[in-house]
């Protein structure tokens, strides 16, 4: 008799990298994902070289993420002045082994989900199946599930929660936790046909801790216009509140509700108001976390991605971080095989160090910089040496590459997440 699968509850991109790794190193899953159909949702992400890594390891190469984005070649502050507080590069022109990729999520995401179905058969993702909790004895554990067609019972040899920051199994595992925290950020997201700047392939935030753009480019220019899609995020910070549940998700907003808190924010190199008028469409939501769990574990059901740890995003990496789970996740299976005891390895490995990382994101993570100047010269100044001296800059930023994991030379040096050709049994 065929062993049972392994579940994983959700086809985003950690629970389709899950799947993509489990595949890999010889494992059944079953992907079970809310929505009937999968579109390619959201706007620009970036893809630290961590991930890349492990997508090339994968067999998702360099082309297939040129299809959905870019190679970034600069990370920069600038201040209120339009003069730079920092800018450094990235990818492999800062002497990483792997690029930094700036992408469309939702092509990304589609990217995933082609190569899973590819490999494993479309049998292998279950659209409109919504994991609501679990049931767990010693010889598996039970997905509890709504579908179009009214409830049902899916069984398992572990359970993989990857459903987001709402996720129920999270839930289900964590009773008391409290309620998902709001720090009074709000964001306006969106992207406009437009040439890139600097270097072409530059992020670029810009502004104040609390009154901020970020933008940069998620594809190549075209070669006839030069014009690129640019992505942009439009920040302000008001006092925190209950307000963001009316909110709700990407809500779709006129341009003119927001570009007001912009005016004025024009350059010799750049034009805020213009860019944003641009778009053909924005979308509002609050930036927003959880804090940190003890634990992702639950005897066979672990948590993984925004379910486990979902954070703001001022780090760019939680697409990265997400990918990291579920590599580390299967290097546990392939040394503790399909057990408890790997999602116990696994648990040890990441819970502490990434809910620290979730706790200095909130803190503003590498844009934290920007409340430096903020508070030591209100965001204008004619050499940003004589507030910040460089070595200042460079260790802030060292710092927090060290804890999202994407340090250059440890990463340099580290081995394969999974071994090549290494599959589960192998080690045991």
């Amino acid at each position: 008799m065929a062993e049972k699968p392994v579940l994983i509850a959700g086809g985003g991109i950690g629970g389709l990298a899950m799947a993509l790794t489990l595949h890999q190193i010889g494992v059944e899953c079953l992907v079970l994902e809310s929505v009937e159909e999968l579109r390619p949702l959201g706007v620009g992400i970036n893809l630290q070289p961590n991930g890349v890594r492990e997508m090339l390891d994968l067999g998702i190469g360099m082309d297939d993420l040129d299809g959905v984005g870019l190679p970034a070649r600069e990370w920069a502050l600038v201040g209120l002045n339009g003069k730079d507080i920092h800018a450094e590069p990235r990818g492999t022109e800062a002497g990483y082994n792997w690029p930094q990729y700036a992408m469309h999520r939702g092509k990304f995401h589609m990217l995933l989900y082609r190569r899973f179905i590819e490999r494993a058969g479309a049998h292998a993702v279950r659209l409109g199946t919504r994991v609501t909790g679990y049931r767990q004895d010693a010889d598996g554990v039970t997905a509890l599930v709504e579908t179009p067609h009214g409830r049902a019972e899916i069984e398992g040899r572990l359970l993989i929660g990857a459903d987001g920051i709402h996720s129920a199994i999270r839930a289900q595992m964590h009773p008391d936790q409290p309620p998902i925290h709001w720090g009074g950020v709000l964001m306006w997201r969106g992207t406009t046909q437009a040439l890139p700047r600097r270097t072409g392939s530059s992020f670029i935030g810009l502004g104040t801790d609390k009154h901020r753009m970020v933008i940069y480019p998620i594809s190549h220019p075209d070669p006839e216009t030069g014009l690129a899609e640019i992505n942009w995020i439009a920040e302000i910070t008001v006092e925190p509140g209950e307000g963001w549940q009316k909110t709700g998700w990407f809500k779709p907003v006129e341009i003119d509700e927001f570009v007001d808190h912009f005016e004025g924010w024009e350059w010799d190199w750049l034009d805020v108001p213009e860019l944003l008028r641009g778009a053909d469409v924005a979308y509002e939501n609050p930036m927003i976390d959880r804090d940190p769990v003890s634990t992702w574990q639950d005897g066979r059901v672990v948590l993984m991605g925004d379910a486990a740890h979902a954070m703001y995003p001022t780090g760019s990496n939680g697409a990265s971080q997400a990918i990291i789970d579920a590599r580390t996740l299967g290097a546990c299976m392939v040394e503790h095989g399909v057990s408890e005891a790997a999602l116990a390895a696994y648990d040890e490995k990441l819970c502490g160090p990434v809910s620290e990382l979730v706790l200095k994101n909130r803190g503003a993570g590498p844009f934290g910089l920007l409340s430096l100047v903020d508070e030591r010269c209100g965001g204008t100044f004619d050499n940003i040496d004589d507030v910040i001296p460089a070595a200042e800059r460079e260790a802030f930023l060292a710092s927090y590459k060290a804890a999202a994991g994407f340090g250059r030379d440890k990463l340099n040096a580290a081995p394969p997440t999974i071994a090549p050709g290494a599959r589960v049994g192998d080690a045991l």
